[in-house]
């Protein structure tokens, strides 16, 4: 037995996200099935980052264990010749058996586009949020600097969270333009559910000049979801890279 180690790129479009779901394809359902065929034995996937319906990656992680002979190196070419077009394995490795994606330190990098234009560009449409009210670019730079640090951050995730621990580490948010695209990235050791789209929604709200710049500081204060400014939508939403500390 052996466990390998997948890097999975996806245009999560016309996926009801990562996980295994009862109403629709998923991501993870994809790749056990087409594994599983490949390899002729029961594979599932522990995936590293569970990305919700319609949320892209470039750089997700899955594992799993299997008694194949094929070199692990091979299994991606292989295993690409069977998924479906929007889904394409990047790497494939194998790794310390004990290894588990989401039990060690890690960093994950992910970016939101915006595409702010008076009208909109359908090559844009299913990667990035559009939106034709001008945005500042400079308030919202301004606001994301508030969230760099280590925060309860109660007041950007959805009220369906389960866990108790809502204190997290940004390491790093930048906004910038490129032509008519505004782009947030951010980088931190973990993120609650919806936590980057909250904050993206937030941010246009500041951009707009429906908020103030300092009104992050006093949202993070509130650990109130009522507090903060709606969820973007998902199609604007890349998980770009995850890193293994």
């Amino acid at each position: 037995m052996k466990r390998i180690m997948l890097t999975v790129a996806y245009d999560g479009t016309n996926y009801h996200g990562w996980q295994v779901q009862q109403n629709g394809e998923t991501i993870e359902g994809v790749l056990n099935r087409c594994l599983s065929e490949l390899l002729r034995e029961k594979i599932e996937v522990i995936g590293a980052s569970r990305t919700d319906s319609g949320v892209h990656a470039r750089g997700n992680i899955a594992v799993f264990d299997t008694e194949t002979r094929i070199e692990p190196l091979k299994i991606a070419y292989a295993l690409n010749a069977r998924l479906p077009e929007d889904i394409r394995i990047q790497e494939s490795k194998e790794v310390d058996g004990s290894f588990h994606p989401r039990h060690c330190d890690s960093r994950k990098t992910y970016e939101y586009r915006i595409y702010n234009a008076p009208f909109p560009m359908p090559t844009e449409r299913l990667y990035a949020y559009f939106t034709y009210v001008p945005l500042s670019v400079e308030r919202m730079r301004e606001a994301a600097a508030y969230f760099v640090g280590t925060h309860d951050f109660k007041s950007f995730c959805s009220t369906d969270t389960q866990v108790e621990n809502t204190v997290r580490q940004i390491e790093s948010m930048q906004v910038h333009k490129e032509d008519d695209l505004i782009i947030i990235r951010v980088a931190g050791r973990g993120f609650l559910y919806n936590m980057v789209r909250i904050m993206a929604g937030t941010l246009m709200e500041v951009g707009r000049g429906n908020l103030e710049p300092g009104d992050i500081r006093r949202i993070l204060e509130a650990k109130d979801r009522a507090a903060a400014g709606p969820t973007a939508p998902a199609c604007g939403l890349t998980l770009m890279k995850y890193e293994f500390l």
